[in-house]
């Protein structure tokens, strides 16, 4: 074998990952299966997909390695295949941001516009965390929280936050996370927080990343 064809081959697998990275309905079904495992039917309402639609997209991450299935009885269950994907999504968002002007316009109009206070990064987090100076606050759904989430978190999801603001000691700064950097559950947190008075911040990234850098989750 030359190493030109080795090459070409290479580049050939590189492209398959590329591939099933190309569509966005694709990407969607990653971000929610790195929240935890989920059936295809769950997952076809979340995308707003058929089943049948949602099982061939699926199936093409599949074929490239980026989750893997499980069988439950009838039901197939999909997960992310590990923390190397979540970083592999990670590094697109960050090529995206700085390449693609849309795509700048995009986070200036629905993130920063919204939260001009820079989030903060997990080691710092995990640090004040340990010191019992701040709230850290789960608002994803119930179901994802389950399957994971970081240590002392408490639950709140956004449309039960006005009748769960009791919970939150009002001296204790608040740090919101939920599905990734382009979550909008936790700008919301963080802006109705605000205009009740609560010091409040989110997270830099959110729970898939934060698992994937290894650091401490509970379940």
């Amino acid at each position: 074998m030359s190493t030109d064809h080795f090459k070409q081959d290479v580049h050939a697998q590189l492209a398959r990952v590329g591939k099933a990275l190309s569509h966005g309905n694709r990407l969607e079904l990653l971000d929610f299966v790195a929240q935890g495992p989920r059936g295809v039917d769950e997952l076809a309402r979340m995308t707003r997909l058929s089943v049948a639609n949602a099982s061939k997209h699926l199936q093409e991450l599949r074929r490239a390695g980026l989750v893997r299935a499980r069988k439950e009885g009838l039901r197939v269950f999909y997960e992310v295949a590990g923390p190397d994907v979540v970083a592999l999504i990670a590094a697109l968002g960050v090529v995206a941001e700085t390449r693609l002007a849309e795509m700048a316009h995009l986070v200036r109009t629905y993130i920063t516009t919204r939260d001009e206070l820079e989030p903060i990064p997990a080691a710092e987090l995990l640090k004040r965390a340990k010191q019992g100076l701040v709230t850290v606050l789960d608002v994803r759904p119930a179901k994802e929280f389950a399957a994971g989430h970081l240590p002392g978190a408490i639950n709140v999801p956004v449309e039960n936050m006005s009748k769960r603001l009791r919970k939150f000691p009002k001296g204790r700064e608040v740090i919101a996370y939920c599905r990734g950097p382009y979550c909008l559950l936790s700008v919301d947190a963080v802006a109705m927080l605000r205009t009740k008075g609560y010091k409040a911040r989110r997270l830099q990234d959110g729970f898939p990343e934060w698992k994937a850098a290894g650091l401490p989750v509970e379940a």
